[in-house]
């Protein structure tokens, strides 16, 4: 006869009832949901996206590059460094006009978040004043508004958020040990100041990192870590696979398991439970049953469109063709006054071939800081 199974611990309680948010969980408490039996994981990560989400709704969001290249930041991964050979086109800030001009056509593909990226290691005046009217345009049209501009201080994000912006996006990257092997023109502290500031200016925190750059199991879990030690956490948190770029420092570090990363998302999913978790850069690479994976393990939310800024991201037509396979839809947009229009754009916008003007439209070649 077999022995009676052990009852549920107040932790496996707490998962499979009533999720608690939680900003105290301890490194080795992280490591063991990342050592967890996949099925188990991912069933964990299920029941605590369910009792927080549509698990069928995906958030969708259009990303734009207001200013490409020349960063004086040394981030190893990123083309836009100007520490780095990568024959990326150096652009300069984008006319407002133009700006709006795609974030309606993002609009009117279905997206309900417009994301806007400089590369910049923080804005200067003139551009400040600029991109304040970008936040107002943009936000007019009835769009979420997100922004990285690089490290803003407390008046800086005051002033943003004064004009409308939703939501900052500032990435962690990866872990605060393992963060020297990766920059070290700003530091893990100026990171986090950024991100303090944004929250006290009353903005949504964007926040995340990569995956994939040569750091080691305890380095993801330091990262997950870092997250949730922010109160509240970060309302969106993008998690990005690295995209291996000629000319960066790491264009060869060894590819990351795709089931690695699969447990990364679900962790996550559950140590953040109320969040937006991002399946963001790396896209293009992964196969479908990966992202299907990735869905399942509570990711609900994506990039929309050909180009991740610098770096190519699946196109609308083959993103289009996944969500009607899995069953998915776009989360409704709650910026919108009229509900009618938006969703019967959101749901025309999954349905129409994008790879030809529509997607030109959207398509601009950037990266982000």
């Amino acid at each position: 006869m077999s022995p009676a199974p052990n009852p549920p611990s107040p932790s496996e309680q707490t998962l499979a009832g009533n999720p608690e948010v939680r900003h105290d969980w301890s490194l080795a408490e992280i490591e063991a949901l990342f050592a967890l039996p996949f099925n188990d994981l991912l069933f964990r990560a299920q029941q605590v996206h369910r009792a927080h989400f549509d698990p069928n709704a995906v958030q969708v969001s259009t990303l734009l590059s207001i200013k490409t290249g020349a960063c004086p930041e040394d981030c190893k991964y990123c083309p836009q460094s100007g520490h780095y050979n990568t024959d990326l086109d150096k652009e300069k800030l984008l006319e407002i006009e133009k700006v709006v001009e795609q974030a309606r056509a993002a609009r009117d593909a279905g997206a309900s978040r417009f994301c806007m990226g400089a590369a910049w290691r923080s804005p200067r005046e003139k551009d400040l004043e600029v991109v304040m009217e970008m936040v107002s345009r943009v936000k007019s049209l009835g769009l979420e508004t997100c922004m990285t501009l690089g490290m803003v201080d407390s008046d800086q994000a005051k002033r943003l958020a004064g004009a409308g912006l939703d939501y900052y996006n500032h990435n962690l990257d990866t872990s605060p040990e393992y963060y020297g092997e990766i920059i070290t023109t700003r530091t893990y502290g100026d990171r986090l100041e950024t991100l303090a500031s944004v929250r006290e200016a009353g903005m949504k925190v964007c926040s995340g990192g990569i995956l994939g750059m040569g750091e080691a199991p305890r380095d993801r879990a330091a990262l997950l870590q870092q997250l949730v030690r922010l109160e509240p956490h970060p309302e969106s948190v993008p998690i990005n696979m690295l995209v291996k770029v000629p000319g960066t420092p790491l264009e060869d570090v060894e590819d990351l398991d795709p089931i690695v990363f699969i447990r990364a998302i679900a962790v996550a999913r559950i140590l953040m439970p109320r969040s937006h978790v991002r399946l963001s850069a790396g896209r293009e690479q992964m196969s479908e049953s990966t992202q299907a994976l990735a869905f399942l393990a509570g990711a609900n939310s994506i990039f929309y469109g050909e180009r991740l800024l610098t770096t190519a991201n699946p196109q609308a037509e083959r993103d289009r063709a996944l969500f009607d396979k899995l069953g998915l839809h776009p989360e409704r947009r709650e910026t919108c006054t009229d509900d009618s229009r938006q969703q019967e754009t959101l749901e025309a916008a999954m349905a129409l071939k994008t790879g030809q003007s529509r997607a030109d439209a959207l398509a601009y070649d950037a990266t982000l800081a």
